[in-house]
Protein backbone atom coordinates (compact mmCIF):
# COMPACT_ATOMS: atom_id res chain seq x y z
CA UNK A 1 0.00 0.00 0.00
CA UNK A 2 2.87 2.37 0.76
CA UNK A 3 4.29 1.79 -2.75
CA UNK A 4 0.89 2.50 -4.33
CA UNK A 5 0.45 5.63 -2.25
CA UNK A 6 3.93 6.79 -3.21
CA UNK A 7 3.14 6.18 -6.88
CA UNK A 8 0.00 8.28 -6.72
CA UNK A 9 1.94 10.98 -4.89
CA UNK A 10 4.58 11.05 -7.62
CA UNK A 11 1.93 11.23 -10.33
CA UNK A 12 0.26 14.11 -8.53
CA UNK A 13 3.58 15.93 -8.27
CA UNK A 14 4.83 15.23 -11.78
CA UNK A 15 1.67 16.12 -13.71
CA UNK A 16 1.74 19.81 -12.74
CA UNK A 17 5.47 19.93 -13.47
CA UNK A 18 4.95 18.30 -16.87
CA UNK A 19 2.16 20.71 -17.78
CA UNK A 20 4.51 23.59 -17.00
CA UNK A 21 7.23 22.09 -19.21
CA UNK A 22 4.84 21.40 -22.09
CA UNK A 23 5.42 24.34 -24.41
CA UNK A 24 3.33 25.16 -27.44
CA UNK A 25 6.19 24.03 -29.68
CA UNK A 26 6.42 20.64 -27.97
CA UNK A 27 2.63 20.18 -28.02
CA UNK A 28 2.46 21.04 -31.71
CA UNK A 29 5.23 18.57 -32.50
CA UNK A 30 3.42 15.84 -30.59
CA UNK A 31 0.07 16.42 -32.31
CA UNK A 32 1.77 16.51 -35.72
CA UNK A 33 3.42 13.20 -34.90
CA UNK A 34 -0.04 11.80 -34.17
CA UNK A 35 -1.90 13.16 -37.20
CA UNK A 36 0.94 13.15 -39.75
CA UNK A 37 3.53 10.68 -38.40
CA UNK A 38 5.43 10.45 -41.68
CA UNK A 39 5.41 14.15 -42.56
CA UNK A 40 3.28 13.69 -45.67
CA UNK A 41 1.05 16.75 -45.55
CA UNK A 42 3.19 19.09 -47.69
CA UNK A 43 3.01 16.53 -50.53
CA UNK A 44 -0.60 15.51 -49.85
CA UNK A 45 -2.35 14.12 -52.92
CA UNK A 46 -5.72 12.40 -52.53
CA UNK A 47 -9.47 12.63 -52.98
CA UNK A 48 -11.98 12.38 -50.16
CA UNK A 49 -15.73 12.81 -49.74
CA UNK A 50 -17.59 15.08 -47.34
CA UNK A 51 -21.35 14.84 -46.70
CA UNK A 52 -22.73 17.95 -45.01
CA UNK A 53 -25.83 17.48 -42.87
CA UNK A 54 -27.66 20.55 -41.61
CA UNK A 55 -31.07 21.04 -39.95
CA UNK A 56 -31.95 23.93 -42.28
CA UNK A 57 -30.28 22.97 -45.56
CA UNK A 58 -30.52 20.08 -48.02
CA UNK A 59 -27.91 17.34 -47.95
CA UNK A 60 -24.71 18.41 -49.68
CA UNK A 61 -22.29 15.81 -51.05
CA UNK A 62 -18.81 16.92 -52.03
CA UNK A 63 -15.78 15.22 -53.54
CA UNK A 64 -12.57 17.12 -52.80
CA UNK A 65 -9.27 16.48 -54.57
CA UNK A 66 -6.09 18.11 -53.32
CA UNK A 67 -2.62 17.88 -54.82
CA UNK A 68 -0.63 20.34 -52.74
CA UNK A 69 2.66 19.83 -54.56
CA UNK A 70 1.01 20.83 -57.87
CA UNK A 71 -1.26 23.57 -56.45
CA UNK A 72 -4.26 21.62 -57.69
CA UNK A 73 -7.75 21.70 -56.20
CA UNK A 74 -10.96 20.18 -57.49
CA UNK A 75 -14.40 20.29 -55.87
CA UNK A 76 -17.46 18.45 -57.13
CA UNK A 77 -20.75 19.16 -55.34
CA UNK A 78 -24.19 17.53 -55.52
CA UNK A 79 -27.17 19.30 -53.90
CA UNK A 80 -30.52 17.67 -54.64
CA UNK A 81 -30.87 17.59 -58.45
CA UNK A 82 -28.07 20.07 -59.16
CA UNK A 83 -24.34 19.48 -59.38
CA UNK A 84 -21.44 21.83 -59.97
CA UNK A 85 -17.66 21.77 -59.96
CA UNK A 86 -14.78 24.16 -59.40
CA UNK A 87 -11.22 23.38 -60.42
CA UNK A 88 -8.08 25.37 -59.68
CA UNK A 89 -4.90 24.29 -61.43
CA UNK A 90 -2.33 26.81 -60.33
CA UNK A 91 -3.86 30.13 -61.38
CA UNK A 92 -6.21 28.54 -63.92
CA UNK A 93 -9.87 28.28 -62.91
CA UNK A 94 -12.62 26.18 -64.48
CA UNK A 95 -16.28 25.97 -63.45
CA UNK A 96 -19.18 23.78 -64.51
CA UNK A 97 -22.86 23.60 -63.60
CA UNK A 98 -24.80 20.44 -64.44
CA UNK A 99 -21.95 19.45 -66.79
CA UNK A 100 -22.02 22.77 -68.66
CA UNK A 101 -19.20 25.31 -68.65
CA UNK A 102 -21.73 28.08 -69.28
CA UNK A 103 -22.30 29.86 -65.98
CA UNK A 104 -25.10 32.38 -66.31
CA UNK A 105 -25.35 35.38 -63.97
CA UNK A 106 -28.42 33.75 -62.38
CA UNK A 107 -26.53 30.53 -61.66
CA UNK A 108 -23.52 32.43 -60.35
CA UNK A 109 -25.73 34.41 -57.96
CA UNK A 110 -27.88 31.52 -56.74
CA UNK A 111 -25.03 29.04 -56.25
CA UNK A 112 -22.27 31.59 -55.61
CA UNK A 113 -20.30 29.87 -58.32
CA UNK A 114 -17.28 31.90 -59.39
CA UNK A 115 -13.49 31.70 -59.26
CA UNK A 116 -13.13 33.82 -56.12
CA UNK A 117 -15.50 31.44 -54.36
CA UNK A 118 -13.50 28.48 -55.71
CA UNK A 119 -10.36 29.89 -54.06
CA UNK A 120 -12.29 30.32 -50.81
CA UNK A 121 -13.33 26.64 -50.93
CA UNK A 122 -9.74 25.59 -51.63
CA UNK A 123 -8.49 27.53 -48.61
CA UNK A 124 -11.39 26.31 -46.46
CA UNK A 125 -10.94 22.59 -47.14
CA UNK A 126 -7.16 22.62 -47.11
CA UNK A 127 -7.20 24.47 -43.78
CA UNK A 128 -9.80 22.41 -41.92
CA UNK A 129 -8.69 19.02 -43.21
CA UNK A 130 -5.06 20.07 -42.93
CA UNK A 131 -5.28 20.73 -39.20
CA UNK A 132 -3.20 20.60 -37.09
CA UNK A 133 -0.47 20.65 -39.78
CA UNK A 134 -1.70 24.06 -40.99
CA UNK A 135 -0.65 25.56 -37.66
CA UNK A 136 2.87 25.50 -39.06
CA UNK A 137 1.92 27.90 -41.87
CA UNK A 138 3.56 31.35 -42.10
CA UNK A 139 1.56 34.07 -40.41
CA UNK A 140 0.37 31.81 -37.59
CA UNK A 141 0.90 33.26 -34.12
CA UNK A 142 0.77 30.57 -31.43
CA UNK A 143 0.71 31.61 -27.79
CA UNK A 144 3.75 29.91 -26.24
CA UNK A 145 1.81 29.03 -23.08
CA UNK A 146 -0.13 25.75 -23.07
CA UNK A 147 -3.34 25.95 -21.06
CA UNK A 148 -5.59 23.23 -19.66
CA UNK A 149 -9.37 23.21 -19.81
CA UNK A 150 -12.04 20.67 -18.90
CA UNK A 151 -15.22 20.46 -20.96
CA UNK A 152 -17.98 18.01 -20.01
CA UNK A 153 -15.56 16.28 -17.66
CA UNK A 154 -12.80 15.84 -20.27
CA UNK A 155 -9.47 17.62 -19.78
CA UNK A 156 -7.63 19.06 -22.79
CA UNK A 157 -4.39 20.80 -23.58
CA UNK A 158 -5.29 24.12 -25.23
CA UNK A 159 -3.44 26.34 -27.69
CA UNK A 160 -4.49 29.91 -28.41
CA UNK A 161 -3.78 31.00 -31.97
CA UNK A 162 -4.04 34.31 -33.80
CA UNK A 163 -2.81 35.33 -37.23
CA UNK A 164 -0.95 38.12 -38.94
CA UNK A 165 -3.48 40.71 -40.19
CA UNK A 166 -2.73 39.74 -43.79
CA UNK A 167 -3.78 36.16 -43.00
CA UNK A 168 -6.80 36.51 -40.73
CA UNK A 169 -8.33 38.37 -37.79
CA UNK A 170 -10.13 35.60 -35.86
CA UNK A 171 -8.94 34.19 -32.54
CA UNK A 172 -8.76 30.38 -32.44
CA UNK A 173 -8.49 27.84 -29.63
CA UNK A 174 -7.39 24.26 -30.34
CA UNK A 175 -8.08 21.44 -27.87
CA UNK A 176 -5.89 18.32 -27.74
CA UNK A 177 -6.24 14.96 -26.02
CA UNK A 178 -3.91 14.94 -23.01
CA UNK A 179 -2.71 11.39 -23.69
CA UNK A 180 -2.56 10.94 -27.46
CA UNK A 181 -2.30 14.67 -28.40
CA UNK A 182 -4.99 14.17 -31.04
CA UNK A 183 -6.89 17.30 -32.02
CA UNK A 184 -10.37 16.88 -30.52
CA UNK A 185 -12.12 20.21 -30.93
CA UNK A 186 -11.53 23.85 -31.79
CA UNK A 187 -13.35 27.16 -31.75
CA UNK A 188 -12.95 30.61 -33.24
CA UNK A 189 -14.15 34.09 -32.39
CA UNK A 190 -14.51 37.13 -34.60
CA UNK A 191 -14.79 39.23 -31.42
CA UNK A 192 -14.03 37.21 -28.30
CA UNK A 193 -15.63 39.83 -26.02
CA UNK A 194 -18.96 39.18 -27.75
CA UNK A 195 -18.66 35.36 -27.54
CA UNK A 196 -19.50 35.14 -31.22
CA UNK A 197 -18.14 32.58 -33.70
CA UNK A 198 -18.43 28.82 -33.52
CA UNK A 199 -16.96 25.71 -31.97
CA UNK A 200 -16.40 22.33 -33.57
CA UNK A 201 -16.36 18.87 -31.98
CA UNK A 202 -14.34 16.18 -33.73
CA UNK A 203 -15.16 12.47 -33.45
CA UNK A 204 -13.50 9.34 -34.82
CA UNK A 205 -10.86 9.35 -37.54
CA UNK A 206 -10.06 8.12 -41.01
CA UNK A 207 -6.68 7.58 -42.62
CA UNK A 208 -6.55 9.62 -45.83
CA UNK A 209 -3.25 9.20 -47.70
CA UNK A 210 -1.38 8.71 -44.43
CA UNK A 211 -3.06 11.62 -42.58
CA UNK A 212 -5.32 10.98 -39.59
CA UNK A 213 -8.35 13.18 -40.30
CA UNK A 214 -11.47 13.62 -38.15
CA UNK A 215 -14.37 11.61 -39.55
CA UNK A 216 -17.20 13.61 -37.94
CA UNK A 217 -17.01 17.37 -37.58
CA UNK A 218 -20.00 18.94 -35.77
CA UNK A 219 -20.51 22.71 -35.63
CA UNK A 220 -22.18 24.85 -32.94
CA UNK A 221 -22.56 28.54 -32.10
CA UNK A 222 -20.38 29.70 -29.19
CA UNK A 223 -23.11 32.01 -27.94
CA UNK A 224 -25.90 29.51 -27.27
CA UNK A 225 -24.65 26.03 -28.34
CA UNK A 226 -27.07 25.95 -31.29
CA UNK A 227 -26.28 22.96 -33.49
CA UNK A 228 -25.45 24.00 -37.07
CA UNK A 229 -24.57 20.76 -38.80
CA UNK A 230 -22.09 17.93 -39.25
CA UNK A 231 -19.50 17.19 -41.92
CA UNK A 232 -19.06 13.43 -42.44
CA UNK A 233 -15.78 12.36 -44.03
CA UNK A 234 -15.35 9.22 -46.14
CA UNK A 235 -12.69 8.03 -48.55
Amino acid sequence: MKKIASLFFLIGVLLPIYSQDLTAEVLLDKTLQYHDPNGLWDEFKASFFVTMESPKRPLRKSEITLDLSQSFFDLKVQIEENKWSATLNGEECALTFNDSAEITPEIEKEFRLNCDRAKMYRDYYSYLYGLPMKLKDPGTRIDPKVNQKSIDGVAYWVLRVTYDPSVGSDVWYFYFDQTTYALKRYQFFHDESKNDGEYVILKDELDVAGIRMPRDRSWYYNSDDTYLGTDLLSN
